[in-house]
C-alpha cells in the first residue's frame, strides 16, 4: 500500500466475481495493490480526458487524433507569442539600432600616416649603354 494512503480504513466495494478475479489479476501484473491500480486507472482516465466507454480504435486513432489538435493549439499558440515578441521586440531594437549606427557613422577623413599615390611619370630613369660593336666604328 502506498503510504499517503496507510492510515485510511478500508471501504467495500459491490462488483461482480468475475470482475474482481480480473482485476486481482491486473493490479498483480502491475505490481500494485487493488487500491492503487484502481487510482492509477481513474488518475489516467482524468489526465488524458479519454471515456473508459470511448473507442480507441486498433491503432489508438481517436487518442492519436487529440493529441494532434492539442499539439497545433500548442504551436499555434507559440508562433502567435513569437511573432508578437518579433513585431514588439526584435524590430524595434533593430531600428533603434541602425539609426544609431547611422547617425553615429564618423566623416572619413584621411588617415595622416597615408601616403599620397605619386602619379606614374613618362620619365625614364635608367638607360641602357649603347656599346660600339665594331662594325659601327668602321
Amino acid at each position: 500500500m502506498d503510504k499517503r494512503f496507510e492510515k485510511e480504513k478500508f471501504e467495500t466495494l459491490k462488483i461482480k466475481r468475475s470482475v474482481a478475479i480480473e482485476f486481482r489479476k491486473f493490479s498483480k501484473m502491475l505490481s500494485k495493490s487493488q487500491s492503487m491500480t484502481l487510482l492509477l486507472m481513474m488518475e489516467f482516465f482524468n489526465e488524458n480526458g479519454i471515456s473508459p466507454t470511448e473507442r480507441l480504435g486498433p491503432r489508438m486513432e481517436t487518442l492519436e487524433n487529440r493529441i494532434s489538435v492539442l499539439i497545433k493549439k500548442r504551436m499555434n499558440g507559440m508562433i502567435a507569442i513569437m511573432k508578437d515578441i518579433e513585431k514588439s521586440q526584435t524590430k524595434p531594437t533593430a531600428a533603434m539600432m541602425q539609426a544609431l549606427f547611422q547617425a553615429a557613422e564618423p566623416p572619413k577623413k584621411k588617415l595622416i600616416l597615408a601616403k599620397e599615390i605619386k602619379e606614374e611619370k613618362n620619365e625614364v630613369r635608367f638607360r641602357e649603354k649603347k656599346y660600339l660593336n665594331s662594325n659601327d666604328n668602321e
